[in-house]
Parts: C-alpha cells; sequence; structure tokens
C-alpha cells in the first residue's frame, strides 16, 4: 500500500507492506457555499438566536470592531468580508469608524504579509492603519471586568470594550479542551488578558485529584467547566453577533453561521460535528497522523491529541509534524523540563500558564510515538518522543516496537488531516 501524507506545505510518501489498513480518517466530504455574497447578506438578514438584521442597530458615527482570527487559523472570513463591509456601509457607517482587531490570544502577533491573508489583500490595504493587533500582556490596553463564577479574574481588550458595536468572526472546529472552537474562543481566549487565559485553561486540572478533569472534553460545551467559563467571560463584553464558517476538507466556506453569541456557535458546532467527527468500530495498534502545514508544535498539538482517540492502549502513533516554526511557546521547554505528570500539575496549580497545559498533554502522548518533524532532537526527546528522518523510517521503527510486544500484524488508521479530524468510539 502506497501511503501519502501532507507534511508542512509538502508531502511524504512511502509503500507499507505489512499490517492491516482499517481506513482512512478524514474529515467528511461537503460542498462549498455556491454563492458566499448572497449567503453572507442573507444570514445578516436572519441571524440565528436574533429578532432582528444582525445590522439592525448600526447608526452612523458608532464605532465598530471586527474581530478576526490570527494567523494560525484558516477561517475564510477573507470571502465573508467585502459583503460585510458592505452592509455595514449600507447601515450608515464609514470607513473610519471601523476597527480591526485580530485576537491572537497568547499566539504571537501576525505579520503584515500574514494580516494580508487574513483580511484580504484589498481589505488590508483599505484598512491598514485601522487594523490592530492584541497584546494579552499590555496591560494599559486590558480592562477588568470583573470574575466569572468559577473565579477567572477577566480582563478584555481596551478596544473591544469601548467599541458601539462588536461583530465577531472565526470558524468552528472540534477543540481538545474548549468544546468547539469559534464563537465565544475569539474573546476569551482570543482577545483577553494573560491571566485570564491562564485562569480559563487551569480548569482543564481536575479540581481535587492529581489529574485532568474529565468534564473538560472535546466536542462538548454543557458540563465543560473549561467551556461554560469560557461563554460567561465572553458575555461580561457587548457581542452584536458571531459572524463563523464551518470549512470542508479541501478549506473552502461549506457552513456559514450568523447570529447570538452562544445561539449561532451552537449551530455552527453541529455542523461541525458531522464534518469532523468520524465514528469508528474498534481502535487500532498504529495510527498515522499529519498535522498538515501547521506552523509550530502547540499548533501540532491538535493533531496529536486527535489520534490517540483512535489508538487501542499500549498503540504506537507516527506523527508528521513539521513545525517548521518551532515549539511555538517561550515557555513551553521550562515545562517539558519538570520532566513529569505529577511535577507539571503541581506546577500549573500554583501558577498556571497556557503552555504548561499543553505540555501535560503532550508528555502523556509523546513516549509511545516517533516523529517526523523539523524540529531538534532534543526538542523531541524532551517531549519525550524520538524523531525519525522520514515517514519510511518512522513506519519501520514503528513495526519494530510493536513486533517486540507480541504485534505481529498490527493494524493502523491514517489521519491525513489530523488537527481537524475527531474519531470518536463508543467503547
Amino acid at each position: 500500500m502506497r501511503i501519502v501524507m501532507p507534511y508542512g506545505d509538502t508531502e511524504q510518501e512511502t509503500a507499507i507492506a505489512w499490517g492491516r489498513c482499517l481506513g482512512i480518517l478524514d474529515v467528511a466530504n461537503a460542498p462549498p457555499l455556491a454563492d458566499i455574497a448572497q449567503a453572507t447578506r442573507e444570514a445578516l438578514r436572519r441571524p440565528i438566536g436574533m429578532e432582528r438584521p444582525a445590522l439592525a442597530g448600526v447608526r452612523p458615527g458608532e464605532k465598530i470592531v471586527i474581530v478576526v482570527s490570527d494567523a494560525f487559523r484558516k477561517t475564510g472570513i477573507h470571502e465573508i468580508l467585502p459583503t460585510f463591509l458592505e452592509s455595514l456601509a449600507e447601515a450608515g457607517a464609514r470607513d473610519d469608524d471601523i476597527a480591526f482587531l485580530v485576537a491572537t490570544g497568547s499566539h504571537r502577533a501576525p505579520t503584515a504579509v500574514e494580516q494580508g491573508r487574513i483580511l484580504g489583500e484589498a481589505v488590508y490595504r483599505r484598512f491598514r492603519a485601522r487594523a490592530f493587533v492584541h497584546d494579552p500582556v499590555d496591560t494599559e490596553n486590558l480592562v477588568y471586568m470583573g470574575r466569572t463564577s468559577r473565579g477567572t479574574p477577566v480582563s478584555l481588550n481596551r478596544r473591544l470594550v469601548e467599541a458601539d458595536h462588536v461583530f465577531v468572526t472565526g470558524t468552528v472546529v472540534l477543540h481538545y479542551f474548549g468544546g468547539f472552537g469559534g464563537g465565544r474562543k475569539s474573546i476569551v481566549p482570543g482577545l483577553a488578558g494573560i491571566d485570564t487565559i491562564a485562569h480559563n485553561h487551569a480548569l482543564n486540572l481536575h479540581p481535587t485529584e492529581d489529574r485532568l478533569n474529565p468534564a473538560v472534553r472535546i466536542g462538548v460545551l454543557d458540563g465543560n467547566p473549561l467551556a461554560e467559563d469560557m461563554i460567561e467571560a465572553a458575555r461580561m463584553c457587548r457581542v452584536d453577533c458571531i459572524i463563523n464558517t464551518v470549512l470542508n476538507r479541501d478549506g473552502a466556506i461549506a457552513g456559514l453561521f450568523v447570529g447570538e453569541l452562544d445561539a449561532a456557535h451552537r449551530a455552527a458546532a453541529g455542523f461541525a460535528r458531522d464534518l469532523y467527527a468520524v465514528q469508528i468500530n474498534e481502535k487500532a495498534d498504529l495510527v498515522v497522523t499529519s498535522a498538515g502545514n501547521a506552523k509550530n508544535f502547540i499548533q501540532s498539538h491538535k493533531a496529536l491529541f486527535n489520534g490517540c482517540q483512535a489508538l487501542k492502549p499500549g498503540g504506537r502513533m507516527v506523527f508528521l509534524a513539521a513545525a517548521p516554526e518551532g515549539l511555538g511557546g517561550n515557555k513551553f521547554m521550562h515545562w517539558l523540563g519538570l520532566g513529569s505528570r505529577s511535577a507539571i500539575i503541581a506546577e500549573l496549580r500554583k501558577n498556571a500558564e497556557i503552555n504548561g497545559q499543553t505540555a501535560l498533554s503532550t508528555i502523556e502522548k509523546s513516549i509511545i510515538t516517533t516523529f517526523v518533524t523539523e524540529l531538534s532532537e532534543n526538542e523531541v526527546s524532551r517531549m519525550g518522543g524520538r524523531k525519525a528522518s522520514d515517514l519510511g523510517e518512522a513506519l519501520e521503527r514503528v513495526r519494530a516496537d510493536l513486533a517486540a510486544g507480541g504485534v505481529a500484524d498490527p493494524t493502523y488508521y491514517l489521519m491525513p488531516s489530523a488537527s481537524y479530524t475527531v474519531p470518536t468510539h463508543d467503547a
């Protein structure tokens, strides 16, 4: 069997003459929207969970903020913005009334070239002077809003808080601890202060035991304390409506959901679940996953997490993650250096920090993982994994591991879009 897997902006290919392939797990097929401009106008006229059109309250001279995702997320919003801006102009908004705000959360700021891709080149040229990037540690540009019922101190971007109208764009995928991306996640963590982000993410830990909180689950909103904290925090600021896409396997817009912060997000989440969640009948001895063109390891980690959902206890992973920008977090190596799950959890309880959450998940999974990556040998070994030169070498190493464990004819899955594909299993 020939195996071809995405790797960064290229592919890795090899042949495998052993084992039994249980299937290729991928995002379901979904046609792209036929007319994005028409779909946008219709969605704005009849927003989900709202009694009047989305732009009904806009008046000339009022300050408008349009929130967009950073460079680490492909959203397709650049295809929506021209029609949305036309609709705002028809409602009386002038260009000088409008500002764009990039929701970075704790990620690095996008470059000028990346901002052009996020907004679309024409929109970026038009609004370049009015496009601002969130900085979660810039306390002068944060406004304290209060605490959530779970004790999260909520500080939000000043431009967001002081706007007369806020329109939040983004895309919805399944998220390994937020339940789903998109919606309120563009506000918290997207436009929140670093302490807000850290406290919210710390809800990933069990409140009393030395382990992860089992209620914090991928694809779950209700009963997920971290997801519930996000929406509570996001409601502390004004959000007129969200404009969220769901992309198909080719990256085209397959669904568009406009409306109230929670109602429209839930509608998009249902569509995303149908698209990205894949029911499997059995788990495999080996899962071969790709993080595609994710820029760094922290972003690639989603693919590692999803691949493990299809893996038997005692199984092995082959993980293609080019990660050309390295680990992706200045403090990530510090957390890995703590060495054990219990040490990381103990430190997170004293000093909740975003990179620590990913480090905790990583060390649990890397020990069974062979990496094909641009990361250094040292970086991979600090995560607890091992590095192979290419896909072929990785597969042969894993084959030997499984044979040593008594698995002579292993079963395996291929996950070419593992950052988005979520295997589900009833047992």
